[in-house]
């Protein structure tokens, strides 16, 4: 199964999270809406690592790795927190998800050139400006 199999199901549960938060901005406190995606983030990653011990899978982590997963989940976190106050304050769904999600990954190919020196072609670089062109346009409507 390649790549883009993976990468269309996390498509599809980030839309469907911030559906879900969304339905839940203003009928429950921030505070708890975190704590309780935090739960859920536990026990689905606890359950998968038993999962993977009862199958004989070793588990490993080098610092580095152990530093970056801590850093994945305060950034998801912060990520929900901005949710639920963008859309408790009256964000429109259709407006602020597709905006994060082009920002957010314009940020990521940029610290991907940055940071892996991964490579920029012509066709990469006009579908950046389509991006931003379409953040434009989404915001302005």
């Amino acid at each position: 199964m390649g790549w883009i199999v993976y990468a269309s199901f996390a498509a599809i549960a980030m839309a469907a999270a911030d559906v879900f938060i969304k339905l839940a901005a203003g009928k429950v406190s921030n505070s708890l809406g975190v704590l309780i995606y935090g739960s859920c983030t536990f026990t689905m990653g606890l359950a998968w690592v038993l999962w993977q011990k009862i199958h004989g899978v070793t588990l490993h982590g080098q610092t580095s790795g152990l530093l970056a997963s801590v850093a994945v989940g305060v950034s998801f976190c912060l990520v929900t927190v901005a949710l639920y106050v963008t859309f408790e304050a009256g964000a429109p769904i259709s407006l602020v998800s597709p905006s994060i999600r082009l920002g957010g990954l314009l940020v990521a190919s940029l610290v991907g050139f940055l940071l892996w020196h991964e490579p920029i072609t012509l066709r990469y670089i006009v579908g950046i400006v389509l991006a931003c062109g379409g953040i434009y346009l989404i915001i302005t409507r």
